[in-house]
C-alpha cells in the first residue's frame, strides 16, 4: 500500500508541474444537520471539500456532479448551485477553483470507495478539522459566517 501512495503522490506533483493551467471544482455538501462534508486524499495532507479538475469534454457543473459522485459515492439530484469561482493562488498564477453547492442529494447505492479518498467526514461548521487547508476552510467561513469574500482561493 505505501508504494501505491508514493505513486499517487508523485503523479499528483507531476500533473501539478506539468500542465499549463486548470480549472478545479469543488462541491459544498450539506447534511440535514447543517454540517459540512470533507474528504482527506491519499496522496496530499488535509481536509478539503470533494472536487476535481475539469476536463476539456465536460462543463464545471458535470465536473462537479462527476467528482462527488466518483470520491464519496453522493449523486447531486438537478443542478449543482454555482456559488463562486475564485483564483487558486496556492497552485499557480493561472489556476482558478468554482465553488458549487449540491443543495440535493442521495447516496448511490453499491457504492464503492475511490483509491484517492482515505478518509470522508461531515464536521460542523464551528467545529472543523484542525488540518483543513487554508483555501477550503476561507471557502466555508465565507459561506457561513459572511466573512469578507477574497478573490483568491
Amino acid at each position: 500500500m505505501a508504494d501505491n501512495k508514493i505513486l499517487r503522490k508523485l503523479f499528483h506533483l507531476f500533473f501539478l508541474l506539468k500542465r499549463p493551467m486548470t480549472l478545479g471544482v469543488r462541491v459544498l455538501v450539506e447534511n440535514d444537520k447543517g454540517e459540512v462534508l470533507l474528504v482527506k486524499h491519499t496522496y496530499v495532507e488535509g481536509w478539503y471539500l470533494p472536487g476535481g479538475g475539469v476536463e476539456t469534454t465536460e462543463t464545471m457543473a458535470q465536473t462537479a456532479a462527476k467528482e462527488l459522485r466518483e470520491e464519496v459515492g453522493f449523486e447531486i439530484i438537478g443542478e449543482p448551485k454555482l456559488l463562486g469561482i475564485y483564483k487558486n493562488s496556492s497552485a499557480s498564477k493561472r489556476d482558478h477553483v468554482a465553488i458549487y453547492k449540491a443543495e440535493e442529494w442521495r447516496e448511490v447505492e453499491r457504492f464503492t470507495p475511490n483509491r484517492e479518498i482515505a478518509e470522508i467526514g461531515f464536521f460542523a461548521v464551528d467545529d472543523l478539522p484542525k488540518d483543513i487547508t487554508a483555501g477550503n476552510l476561507r471557502r466555508i467561513r465565507e459561506f457561513y459566517f459572511d466573512e469578507p469574500i477574497s478573490q483568491y482561493w
